[in-house]
């Protein structure tokens, strides 16, 4: 009696478990081997196969790991006095949509397996303050390659704005600030007239520049830019609005702008937002502090198959679709 010979065991590809392979070390490979036959070599650590006339390694390559950014540094304090100008945004570089001062999308960033990338998030600048009128300039953000300039600090009263990754708003007559190319934008200039109404340009914004002041109304804050790299489109790094004296208020820029103060008032101007790179508001006269700028964000965005988990600085971790998003508001580092 014939007996029926059937091909279930070898049937793989329903399989969903694994299949264990021979292995041994170098010694104690085949004494005859043939081409096709396949082990691992123990002392190799390695899948090898024989081509019939040697023994060859099964080669594997990895993937690259790309990965998105969105590094914005911290913005620059508004001017302090009469028509002080407002703060600049920080500088705003990423791969993930329109960079600032109308750049593109910069190439995404291919990282080596096992490395550590260092992470700097930039601080704010501080209002100015009869200490010293002129506000300060925000600090610089930092992630691997890409580094973002800290935005310009507006004029204090009868002083020049900053430059930086935007600049920063100017008093009267005097200079404004300059922004960083496809990083931001320029401060607005200020205003004096023979009405004696003085106010001050506003802080430059990553996409839009901060305007100048006219007579009755002080320079808005130039906007921010808007990027959906963590699943929601959000604006970040608007300019500073500028202080006025005798005139309107400048609004901050959209993105998180600080608006400026008005003379006599004695409230201080605002601050821009934390963790968005903007710019603080000018004051508009000696009784009130102006406004600080925001302190900076760094983002990353890399398929979650690619996500290592080990990072330090505790950033924010979400996830949009296949992809893991991490957000730092503090300094840290991330290992690929």
């Amino acid at each position: 009696m014939l007996t029926k010979v059937t091909n279930d065991l070898l049937a793989l590809g329903e399989s969903t478990s694994s299949l264990n392979l021979p292995k041994g070390t170098t010694a104690q490979r085949p004494v005859s081997p043939v081409a096709s036959m396949v082990r691992e070599n123990t002392d190799d650590n390695v899948i090898e196969y024989y081509n019939g006339t040697e023994w060859k390694q099964v080669k594997t390559t990895e993937f690259p790991i790309l990965v998105d950014y969105l590094v914005v540094a911290g913005g620059g304090g508004g001017g302090w006095g009469a028509g002080g100008g407002g703060g600049g945004a920080g500088g705003y570089r990423t791969s993930y949509g329109a960079s600032g001062g109308g750049g593109s999308a910069e190439p995404s960033l291919t990282l080596t397996s096992t490395t550590v990338y260092n992470i700097t998030v930039g601080a704010s600048g501080s209002g100015g303050s009869s200490a010293g009128y002129n506000g300060t300039s925000g600090s610089d953000s930092v992630f691997s390659t890409i580094t973002s300039i800290g935005g310009g600090y507006g004029a204090g009263y009868q002083f020049s704005a900053g430059s930086g990754g935007s600049g920063g708003g100017a008093n009267m007559e005097y200079p404004t600030g300059s922004g960083t190319s496809l990083q931001g934008t320029n401060g607005g200039s200020g205003y004096t007239g023979s009405d004696f109404v003085l106010g001050g340009g506003g802080g430059g914004g990553s996409s839009i520049a901060g305007s100048n002041a006219i007579s009755g109304k002080a320079g808005d804050g130039g906007d921010g830019t808007l990027s959906s790299i963590t699943g929601t489109s959000i604006a970040r790094a608007g300019g500073g609005g500028a202080g006025s004296n005798g005139a309107t208020i400048g609004v901050g820029g959209v993105g998180g702008g600080g608006d400026g103060e008005a003379y006599p008032s004695s409230q201080n101007a605002d601050n821009g937002d934390v963790n968005t790179g903007s710019g603080g508001g000018g004051s508009g006269s000696t009784s009130a502090l102006a406004g600080n700028g925001g302190s900076g964000v760094v983002i990353l965005r890399l398929l979650t198959s690619q996500y290592s988990g080990t990072t330090t600085g505790s950033p924010t971790v979400t996830t949009d679709g296949s992809h893991t998003v991490l957000t730092y508001t503090s300094s840290g580092t991330y290992t690929a």
